[in-house]
Order: C-alpha cells, then sequence, then structure tokens
C-alpha cells in the first residue's frame, strides 16, 4: 500500500477538522472565489475549504488520497445539500486522470504539502490550471514557534528516522524551495508571491481534549506515540505535548481551546 495514503488512512482527520471549519471559511473568504469558477482542492480532507468554495458559487472537485475522508467529504456535501462539490481519491503528485488547464483555481491547504515528490506535485499542480489561472497553497513553515511546526518537530524527535530520499513536507513552508519547485514547473519567478497568514484551531474541549485527538487521530501523532511506546517514552512525549498545547492556547476559559498557528500563504498565477 502507499505508504502516504496509509498515514492519512490511519487515524480519522476529520476528528481534527471539526476544529479548523471557522478557519477554513475565513481563508475562502479571502481567496476570491466567486460563482462559476472550476476549483481542484487537492489533499481536500472532509472538505474544511473545498465546502465553502462550492458555497460561493464554484465548481469543486475534491481530491485527497484518504478514501476514508473523500467518503466524509461527500458525506458532509451531501447532508449540506450542496450538488457542485465532489470529492474523489487521487495522489497530488499524479494526478493523471484530471486534464490539462481544467481549472481555475488549485487551493491546496495544509494537503498537497504533505505528498511525496514535491517537484511533481508542482509540476502537475501547475499542469491542471487554466492559463491565467491561480493555484493558492497554506503550508506550515519549519521551526515555526506556533502550534502545528512544533507538534511536528517535537514528534519528530521520537520517531525512527525517515527512509533515504525522503523530503520533508515542511520545506514548502521555505520561500526558497517554494520558488524553485514552481519555476521548474514553468512559472515566472515574479509570478510566485508569498505571505504570512494565521489559521485558528478552535474547540469547545480543553487543550488536553485537544492534544487527545491529535494521539488517537492524526496519523503523525499515532506514529509518535507508537514509537515512544515502544521505547519508554510515551509520558514524555504526552508532558512535552500538552505543555505546548495549554501554552498555545489563547482561551480565558480552561474548558475551550483557542490555538493560533503561522502558515506561509503561497500564490502562483500560471
Amino acid at each position: 500500500m502507499n505508504p502516504n495514503k496509509a498515514l492519512w488512512e490511519k487515524g480519522d482527520f476529520t476528528k481534527l477538522a471539526e476544529t479548523m471549519r471557522e478557519s477554513g471559511e475565513a481563508l475562502v473568504s479571502k481567496l476570491g472565489i466567486t460563482p462559476g469558477l472550476s476549483v481542484l482542492d487537492l489533499g481536500c480532507g472532509d472538505g474544511t475549504t473545498a465546502i465553502p468554495e462550492a458555497q460561493l458559487g464554484a465548481s469543486v472537485l475534491g481530491v485527497d488520497i484518504a478514501g476514508n475522508l473523500v467518503a466524509a467529504g461527500n458525506e458532509r456535501a451531501k447532508a449540506a445539500g450542496i450538488t457542485n462539490c465532489n470529492f474523489v481519491e487521487g495522489d497530488a503528485s499524479n494526478l493523471h486522470e484530471l486534464k490539462d488547464a481544467s481549472f481555475d483555481v488549485v487551493v491546496t491547504i495544509f494537503g498537497a504539502m504533505f505528498a511525496p515528490r514535491p517537484f511533481d506535485v508542482a509540476k502537475e499542480m501547475v499542469r491542471v490550471t487554466k492559463p491565467g489561472g491561480r493555484i493558492i497553497m497554506g503550508n506550515w513553515i519549519p521551526g515555526d514557534p506556533t502550534l502545528v511546526a512544533q507538534i511536528l518537530k517535537i514528534s519528530s524527535a521520537y520517531t525512527p528516522p525517515p527512509p533515504e530520499g525522503f523530503v520533508s513536507p515542511m520545506l514548502w513552508g521555505v520561500e526558497s524551495n517554494v520558488t524553485e519547485r514552481f519555476t521548474q514547473a514553468g512559472i515566472a519567478k515574479e509570478n510566485i508571491t508569498f505571505e504570512k497568514d494565521t489559521f485558528n484551531f478552535r474547540a469547545p474541549f480543553s487543550p488536553a481534549e485537544f492534544l487527545n485527538r491529535f494521539r488517537m487521530y492524526y496519523g503523525p501523532t499515532m506514529n509518535a506515540f507508537e514509537a515512544a511506546e515502544k521505547d519508554g517514552k510515551a509520558e514524555a512525549l504526552k508532558q512535552e505535548l500538552e505543555t505546548l498545547f495549554t501554552s498555545q492556547n489563547k482561551s480565558t476559559d480552561i474548558n475551550t481551546t483557542l490555538i493560533p498557528a503561522t502558515f506561509l500563504r503561497v500564490t502562483v498565477v500560471k
């Protein structure tokens, strides 16, 4: 089985996506999505940005490598009575089922950054975008002091080293790497712009419960805890992450969570 598919099907990312809905909608509202546009939402999960895009009148195709998230996305769209949004399985590094120049906008928020072979990912996103169309990426930033970068950094210290040839997904958060990948895919450097943005995780439960959801349902954190258990270090990992979650929580109510996380927003014009 594709190891990337196995990673993202391992847990149930919908349990985390529930805390991302409000920020997903807020982000989409800034992307210039208008009725009639064709949008590809890549690494879409269960539709945190794809469904708001459809609600703005775009025709949306959500593509994700995890079959359980595709099924959940289609269920969410159906429950909301949305007919202009469809979810299918696919791999961001090989979108062979999609035709050249098919989409006005390609959106991938914390999605395609986790696919292997980043140069192929850039090339495929450019290929399926119409001339004059846009690609918008949201990518976590390596070494950033906010939540997600720190979760991944802490977790990596408890897991075995990655296989030879592994390229860290966090390099999508480095402007020079992003520029290299898209220029190699045929985009002029001046057509690539960057800005820092903030994504808020909101949950009606404590930071400790929020951490528990990462432990139970988020593939990379699940793997970190499994490896830590084998080394007798699970409690140390838990304490390190609990300190992180508690310190980053901006909510004044101990039974709710509000954690902002900084990311790099990339806009590419073809």
